[in-house]
């Protein structure tokens, strides 16, 4: 089955996600993909508007009181919407007992850096004036929008607000400038991304700024006092070491930090829930450590 999955992804989404094609249908192509995702039995969606940022609000069929989880997507900063990822997001709200609220931040080109940051902090502030508590809040992301997930943590401390629970990055990137090793021993591997439309994302994310500002590549940031983080991620990817040097990053600064690296699967797997066994096992050590961080409220 995982084979079956890497020959779909590679034979089709793949060629999509190129510089040579149109952005327009490299939107739709990612947001096509949804189709092959599985989501949990019971939840309920409703577009909302928070902050003048679209949101896709997921209720799964159980909430514990109070609990949230601000959930950004992955896509490069340029392809990616609430179609792509609800499914994923309504998983892990499924297995956390979590309302989440799924964000259709600007993407570049239009909108490079910092306008995805901007986003997720002005829905975060006023889910906070809305009465959500903090030591209740959970933000989450895969790929760039766990990237963005710690760049949105980062601007919250840097401006003295109230920090979420913790932090889940599922093959977070956090590295725009394209250093890690794995990006080119594992190019051949990767079914889903490639060097070159990693660097032209990149390129349209950055604009005028360089690919190792700590603002586009956080593995660059100052980590003080950030929350607990835990970061999943699958040996057959470009983006391992991004995941592996983030991990050293954060237990250098001291933050508890729960990596694990899946077995011959890869990028952000967890796509693959009720599929695959290590996508079930990654949900729901993800509920997990949720629980973990927020039950003691």
């Amino acid at each position: 089955m995982k084979q079956l999955l890497a020959w779909t992804i590679r034979t089709t989404l793949r060629p999509a996600l190129s510089p040579k094609t149109p952005l327009k249908l490299q939107r739709f192509c990612s947001d096509a993909a949804s189709a092959i995702v599985l989501g949990p039995r019971g939840y309920q969606t409703k577009k909302q508007i928070i902050a003048q940022v679209p949101t896709l609000h997921i209720r799964p069929k159980t909430i514990k009181s109070g609990l949230g989880i601000l959930y950004l997507h992955g896509g490069g900063y340029v392809v990616g919407s609430s179609k792509s990822h609800a499914k994923l997001a309504a998983q892990i709200g499924h297995v956390a007992q979590a309302q989440v609220w799924l964000l259709e931040y600007r993407l570049a080109p239009e909108h490079p850096s910092p306008a995805a940051i901007e986003d997720s902090i002005a829905v975060y502030k006023t889910l906070l004036a809305y009465g959500q508590d903090p030591k209740k809040l959970v933000i989450a992301g895969d790929y760039a929008g766990g990237g963005l997930s710690l760049s949105t943590v980062i601007a919250l401390r840097d401006a003295g607000l109230p920090l979420p629970a913790a932090l889940v990055l599922l093959s977070p990137w956090v590295d725009l400038s394209l250093s890690g090793n794995t990006i080119k021993t594992h190019a051949a591997q990767d079914a889903m991304l490639s060097e070159d439309w990693l660097a032209w994302c990149a390129k349209n994310y950055c604009g005028q700024k360089s690919a190792t500002d700590p603002t586009c590549s956080p593995l660059y940031a100052d980590l003080t006092g950030l929350p607990p983080v835990l970061i999943h991620v699958g040996t057959e990817e470009v983006l391992l070491d991004d995941a592996k040097r983030l991990a050293e990053q954060t237990e250098k600064y001291g933050i508890p930090t729960n990596l694990r690296v899946y077995d011959q699967v890869g990028h952000v797997f967890q796509f693959h829930a009720g599929i695959l066994k290590e996508s079930n096992d990654s949900i729901e050590r993800i509920g997990q450590f949720i629980d973990k961080h927020t039950e003691s409220i």
